[in-house]
């Protein structure tokens, strides 16, 4: 599903990626761990398109990013602190957000946000969501339009431990349909749980497969 070739990346002279190489399987979830600045958070920001390389190629679904489109299709992102009009409701957020594509009606949005454990007809904005709310709130964005992968850096930040029990169950059955996920974590056990295969990052290289 994504291919990474001899990828580089390279910020004001500093060597951020260093020749990435590795294939993400369909159907798969697919974790990431390393220290802060170990490059997890940029190979994420690369793939989905937010960052361009400095060198090599990344493959979404049988497209170049940067070359036969600009961002993945049918990908949902929740990458670092997810940012939400914050006098918005939650539902208005998202409903807002799902204009931009038209994919998801107001039914599915109302959906969503019960399966990952928030009130659609809430009123509350979410300048006054917790932390855990607002991580909530950005699987729900991530998710609504029913993509085929999922990019999600720390997506239990921020959880109590019956969220991330309910987050471990709903990316569970995520895989189960058939879709593919990728997970950068700094909990040893969300990954041991949850993924099929472990990548480690350490100052910019993908060191090995676990």
């Amino acid at each position: 599903m994504i291919e990474v070739e001899h990828l580089f990346l390279s910020i004001k002279g500093a060597l951020i990626l260093k020749d990435i190489n590795v294939v993400f399987e369909r159907g798969k979830i697919h974790g990431l761990i390393g220290r802060n600045g170990s490059g997890k958070t940029m190979l994420m920001k690369c793939i989905c398109g937010f960052v361009n390389a400095s060198k090599g190629r990344i493959i979404v679904d049988g497209k170049q990013i940067g070359k036969d489109c600009d961002f993945p299709e049918n990908m949902g992102i929740v990458i670092e602190t997810p940012g939400f009009i914050p006098y918005y409701s939650g539902y208005k957020n998202l409903k807002q957000l799902a204009g931009l594509k038209k994919k998801a009606d107001s039914e599915q949005i109302k959906k969503t946000m019960v399966s990952v454990g928030l009130d659609p007809d809430a009123r509350l904005p979410v300048g006054k969501y917790s932390l855990g709310m607002r991580q909530r709130l950005g699987l729900a964005q991530a998710i609504m339009e029913e993509p085929d992968i999922l990019l999600l850096d720390e997506p239990m930040n921020g959880l109590d431990k019956d969220g991330v029990l309910e987050m471990r169950r709903y990316l569970a059955e995520f895989k189960k349909r058939g879709k593919t996920i990728l997970l950068a974590s700094h909990s040893a056990e969300d990954i041991e749980i949850l993924c099929d295969a472990v990548y480690e990052m350490d100052k910019g290289r993908l060191l090995s497969k676990l």
